[in-house]
């Protein structure tokens, strides 16, 4: 079992090395414009649809959390009961929330910004911008978590099924340490989109250059 895993590791990283053409694909679509302009806005439309989902899964989670946490209050204060799986619960849901989120928050423009210039910019250059940080910065960290995370340990968690520490404990710490890889791969995704989106607007393709944040959104309907 333990040799299956280590070549299935293997595998996996030599699947993500094998896929990293994709990633010129929008540099492709800026030399290429009218030939892969259609394609380019077709695969974007896919990836944010995986957004999209994992998003749903993420407000799932949430949701889930915070009834299990209301559990464990009633139960520590009114019947002095706890148990280390619902802890388990909690600390698992809250960190699958945010990774898997992730995706979906790059996909409205919600994580952090340090560019104080970009409001005032044009639709071209801020995809300028966006371009040029999405290859510099964005891929290159993707590429080193989700290299790094698929390790010798993280191998032998899968093959011994790890679990918990604690006796009555959840038996899927193996399935835990798999969301730093998968955050990774989502990150990755939506960062092709963005890409993508980011060569359609700078060569005049796309009617909608930005994907506005749901406050946004709300802000501009009223």
């Amino acid at each position: 079992m333990s040799e299956f895993f280590l070549n299935l590791g293997t595998g996996l990283r030599w699947l993500g090395i094998g896929a990293l053409p994709l990633l010129l694909l929008p540099l492709l679509t800026l030399a290429l414009p009218n030939s892969l302009a259609r394609p380019a806005d077709w695969l974007r439309k896919k990836l944010d649809a995986i957004s999209s989902a994992t998003l749903g899964i993420s407000m799932t989670l949430a949701i889930f959390m915070v009834a299990v946490q209301l559990l464990v209050i009633i139960g520590r204060y009114m019947f002095d009961w706890s148990a280390s799986w619902a802890n388990d619960l909690i600390i698992y849901s809250f960190a699958g929330m945010f990774l898997l989120a992730a995706g979906s928050a790059l996909k409205h423009d919600a994580h952090v910004r340090v560019d104080i210039l970009r409001e005032g910019m044009s639709a071209k250059a801020r995809a300028g911008i966006d371009l040029a940080g999405l290859y510099l910065f964005l891929f290159p960290i993707c590429m080193l978590i989700i290299w790094s995370s698929i390790s010798p340990s993280f191998i032998r968690s899968w093959a011994n099924f790890e679990g918990a520490r604690e006796s009555d404990g959840l038996p899927i710490t193996y399935i835990f340490k798999t969301l730093v890889p998968l955050f990774g791969v989502l990150l990755s995704v939506q960062g092709l989109s963005a890409a993508l989106r980011s060569a359609l607007i700078l060569r005049g393709h796309s009617d909608t250059p930005d994907t506005p944040a749901p406050a946004a959104e709300a802000a501009h309907g009223n």
